[in-house]
């Protein structure tokens, strides 16, 4: 990784570049989701597409009285199917969401004792299931289990790779353990963080970059290079 040198001739850190986005954007108390399971749930329906259409397969599930562990293991797979239809893929989507929740109550009968999984443990039963990659599983142990894992998303390659200099298409866990390595281990700061990245994603740090307002602009490494117009 080349070295960067940021405001007042600093190297940018990773709790540097969150103070900034936290300044500019405010605390963001993000993940959406009213408990533990609507977490998990979102988590998996928020694959591959946005979280409004999300927003609209969970109303429609919370209306049909499936919110739960035991409601959606035992759901009808058709009823299912429609009720998610919102969020996309969801013939394939409804099929893993039941089968997780079969796994859950089948091992751990509820959703408290699968959570409460050391780290270690319920990353490697999250990876084992299909349908649960990387992202979706760190997204659940932060969000869902309040567990400090620091959650590498789209959003998060695009800005170390502009910001940093790093290789956008590094592998998930050396990424992860450079953001982890850098912060102390905190959930909150995790949670947010990982919110102020995904608010800096959608308003400036695009496939297209708005470079210009940016908060990170002075210590940024893209836009001083020689091919950027800024």
């Amino acid at each position: 990784m080349d070295s960067v040198k940021g405001i007042y001739g600093a190297k940018p850190t990773p709790l540097m570049v969150y103070e900034m986005l936290e300044s500019r954007f405010g605390f963001q108390g993000w993940w959406p989701g009213r408990n533990n399971f609507e977490i998990l749930v979102g988590a998996m329906l928020t694959q591959q597409t946005s979280w409004k259409n999300v927003d609209k397969a969970l109303l429609n599930l919370r209306k049909g009285g499936l919110l739960s562990l035991n409601a959606l293991a035992d759901a009808d797979l058709h009823e299912l199917e429609l009720m998610i239809r919102p969020s996309g893929y969801y013939r394939q989507k409804a099929a893993r969401l039941k089968a997780v929740c079969s796994y859950i109550r089948y091992k751990h009968s509820t959703l408290r004792r699968f959570l409460n999984l050391d780290v270690q443990t319920l990353r490697a039963e999250l990876l084992s299931l299909n349908g649960i990659g990387n992202e979706t599983s760190d997204s659940i142990i932060l969000y869902a289990a309040d567990k400090p894992v620091f959650v590498i998303d789209a959003y998060t390659k695009r800005m170390a790779a502009r910001l940093f200099g790093i290789w956008e298409n590094l592998e998930y866990d050396v990424l992860q353990d450079y953001f982890q390595s850098a912060l102390a281990k905190d959930v909150g700061l995790y949670k947010d963080f990982h919110a102020q990245i995904v608010e800096l994603g959608k308003r400036y740090c695009r496939t297209k970059p708005l470079c210009g307002d940016c908060p990170l602009f002075k210590i940024c490494k893209y836009r001083k290079s020689t091919w950027h117009p800024y």
